[in-house]
């Protein structure tokens, strides 16, 4: 762990600079608006350890598959975010000096992350080689109200000379990706002005046009400079001598925005950037910074979750719900939610099944009902690819196959035992538009949207399971389940238990939408061809799957064999961890230890099917050899030790998941945040600590109070209701902030929530 950001309940603070831990911390105060995105870094030259990263949504680039082997069915590319033109670009320089941090001393130095009002703010005192010393301030945000924008107020003041300045405010197109297969640019030039960078993506043809416009103040006040404007190959500058005198500080603001043909037509691009900056740079900076400040108070009001008490863990879980709100806003259907968002470039900034499984919860929870809709429709509008994913593995007759990594519904991953084994996957979007559907009770989408991903889905397990004459049971042989430290095993206890669920499911949903919504369930059963055959065929294979089982201690087995592993737990081997880091993939593969929860994800899932008696088995037999070197894993495993009365595991865990980035436990956050974890974090708190479970359209509260703590509370969107959840010393409190009168449930006791109106 690396414990160098100060603790602060609305802040993330950097007091001294921290030169070889720069990526972490530009990783940790990213910055993003759903539109656009960009990694932490300065705006003036630093020629030390950084990746400057800015990325805008939905734009990428399939870079072509690298593979040692290449085996028929892999994907032809691996689809990247793109490290898109640099907008915040100042190069400063003094006395012929460039100013950078790397080559300068640094005498006092802070920037902190202000998650309340969402923007950066850095302050520094240096002296450059040539013995010019200087203060420099920055404040940059991302804006929330204008998403196509941001903003930057960088000042200077000379605090030991008199004399003129060079600043070149510029806009870089000419980047790459650091992960690029082949090392090369993705983007090709379409023209640059005297302010603006416009390029297009090569093979995807999606276009952007970055510009900017310049204000420069003088102790305060408004100076008409005159600025040179330079351009070349996707790079374009406007630079300025300013004078500037010791002791009064100068300012250059620089708004810029990033405008995309996805959103807009390329024929007006050149108007449609002009037209914004001059909106924005006619709000002036103070204003988009109060706009800003009022957004975010705005999300806070419905997301927060105060904790007393205990500053780590408050900072820990507004830093995770500030990333969620910055990363996906639900306002467009086309977009979805990267493993990484906004912070960097691993994954490529590609849709998994985290979104199913861990994020939904979050925007059910904290936002409209639209927000968690539009990520199911983002899959529904990508079934036609879905099933040729799953054709091309040999699978017929509207098998859905969905991907493991994906921008639009095509499969993009390129490892073999990912791309056409880790089929678990197709549950957890099954299991989304279930969860949806009943915490909303919009039982409509079903008919709308659900029925035709459910019956591809469906139809793909039916197709991948065969029937085993040794076992007289149906298998399902060669997948890699959510412990991606196994591959191709057979019989994955969690796969063949959501493959089921799926199968029942899809069933049900069969018979109610025929029953509410006969019209449109009979148009949507003919234009799926589903056969009354299929019926018998799903009903079969749900009667007859294969569970591995060990029968002598009573717990699922994560597959078959598994117990032929020497099962011993992870503190045996603390010196060598993390394993991913230090051992060798065989030496991992033959071992007993597991990445993330994997039985104990399907037990998480499907709780009710299962006694208190028999998770308590499972969790104390797997969660001992559990490394939890996925992000993903902490917050399942704080839930269910919740559930178990284990109150300071589920404890240990959450402080895992809160702080994973912050304190770099996984000792990868230079690579990014881990974004779609981060909707764990608040899982960890709301169905772990609230122990809030939605059973028969009521809510369930069994929450606890961690013994760190003074209290806790959270609000929860259920419907037409807003409710306050207060967990104290002195016991529970729920208040009805809107919406009718509502019956809840606290520790297995009737509650009636009075209506407000």
């Amino acid at each position: 762990m690396k414990q160098y950001l100060k603790i602060d309940e609305w802040k993330v603070i950097e007091d001294q600079f921290h030169p070889a831990y720069n990526e972490i911390t530009e990783s940790i105060f990213s910055l993003g608006n759903g539109r656009m995105g960009q990694r932490g870094s300065f705006e003036e030259t630093y020629s030390g350890k950084t990746l400057q990263g800015n990325y805008v949504a939905g734009v990428y680039y399939p870079d072509k598959t690298r593979v040692g082997w290449w085996k028929n069915g892999y994907p032809e590319y691996f689809a990247k975010v793109l490290n898109a033109a640099n907008w915040n670009g100042l190069s400063i320089q003094i006395g012929g000096v460039e100013v950078d941090l790397h080559t300068s001393e640094i005498h006092t130095f802070y920037r902190e992350l202000n998650m309340k009002e969402g923007y950066i703010l850095r302050t520094c005192e240096i002296t450059l080689s040539n013995g010019k010393r200087l203060a420099i301030e920055s404040i940059r945000l991302n804006s929330m109200a204008d998403d196509e924008s941001g903003v930057i107020s960088y000042s200077i003041t000379p605090l030991n000379f008199t004399e003129d300045i060079q600043i070149k405010a510029f806009i870089d197109g000419d980047i790459k990706n650091k992960d690029s297969n082949y090392d090369e640019k993705f983007w090709d030039e379409v023209k640059v002005g005297s302010n603006f960078v416009w390029s297009k993506t090569k093979k995807t043809g999606f276009e952007v046009i970055t510009a900017q416009q310049i204000e420069i103040k003088s102790g305060g006040q408004k100076v008409d400079a005159k600025s040179t404007s330079t351009t070349r190959e996707k790079y374009s500058e406007l630079a300025y001598t300013l004078s500037a005198k010791q002791g009064e500080k100068l300012t250059i603001i620089k708004y810029a925005v990033n405008i995309s043909s996805e959103n807009h037509p390329t024929a007006s691009f050149e108007k449609i950037a002009t037209d914004y900056l001059a909106r924005i740079s006619a709000k002036g900076f103070d204003q988009m910074l109060q706009e800003q400040a009022a957004a975010w108070a705005t999300k806070w009001a419905i997301n927060d979750i105060i904790i007393s008490g205990d500053a780590s863990a408050q900072q820990g879980i507004r830093f995770n719900i500030f990333q969620m709100n910055q990363t996906y806003t639900g306002e467009d259907d086309r977009l979805n939610i990267g493993p990484k968002g906004f912070t960097g470039e691993k994954y490529g900034g590609s849709t998994y099944w985290d979104t199913e499984a861990y994020c939904i919860p979050f925007y059910l929870g904290t936002a409209p009902a639209k927000v968690s809709k539009n990520l199911l429709i983002y899959r529904w509008k990508q079934l036609d690819r879905a099933i040729e994913n799953a054709g091309k593995l040999g699978f017929n007759k509207g098998a859905a196959l969905y991907p493991m990594v994906t921008m639009n519904g095509e499969e993009c991953h390129n490892e073999w035992e990912i791309t056409f084994e880790e089929i678990h996957r197709n549950g957890a979007i099954a299991y989304a538009i279930m969860d949806y559907v009943n915490y909303t009770d919009d039982r409509k989408h079903l008919v709308e949207y659900g029925w035709e991903v459910l019956v591809g889905i469906a139809r793909f397990w039916a197709q991948r399971v065969n029937w085993s004459k040794d076992k007289q049971k149906y298998v399902m042989l060669g997948v890699t389940g959510p412990n991606e430290y196994e591959n191709n095993v057979n019989n994955n206890w969690y796969t063949n238990y959501i493959a089921t669920w799926c199968l029942k499911y899809t069933l049900e949903v069969y018979a109610e939408i025929q029953k509410n919504y006969p019209a449109e369930a009979a148009a949507k059963i003919t234009s799926t061809a589903f056969a009354k055959e299929e019926i018998a065929q799903f009903q079969h294979i749900i009667e007859n799957m294969y569970f591995p089982r060990d029968e002598k201690q009573g717990i699922y087995l994560q597959q078959d064999g598994f117990l032929d592993k020497v099962i011993a737990p992870v503190d045996t081997i603390a010196a060598e961890r993390p394993i991913n880091q230090k051992w060798s993939w065989d030496r991992i593969l033959r071992s007993c230890y597991i990445k993330q929860a994997d039985v104990l994800q399907g037990i998480y899932f499907f709780e009710d099917d299962f006694s208190l008696e028999e998770l308590e088995r499972n969790y104390n037999f797997y969660e001992p050899i559990t490394v939890h070197e996925s992000s993903l894993s902490p917050c399942v495993h704080s839930i269910l030790a919740a559930k178990l009365g284990k109150e300071d595991k589920s404890y240990e865990f959450y402080t895992r998941a809160a702080r994973l980035d912050l304190d770099d436990y996984n000792n990868d956050t230079e690579d990014g945040c881990h974004i779609t974890s981060m909707a764990g974090t608040w899982m960890s708190i709301i169905k772990g600590f609230g122990g809030m479970r939605l059973k028969d359209h009521t809510l369930h509260f069994n929450p606890f109070l961690p013994k760190q703590w003074n209290e806790f509370s959270f609000k929860i969107n259920f419907r037409a209701n807003q409710l306050n959840i207060a967990v104290k010393k002195s016991g529970v409190e729920i208040t009805n902030l809107a919406g009718p009168e509502l019956t809840v449930f606290v520790h297995g006791e009737a509650r009636l929530l009075e209506s407000i109106d």
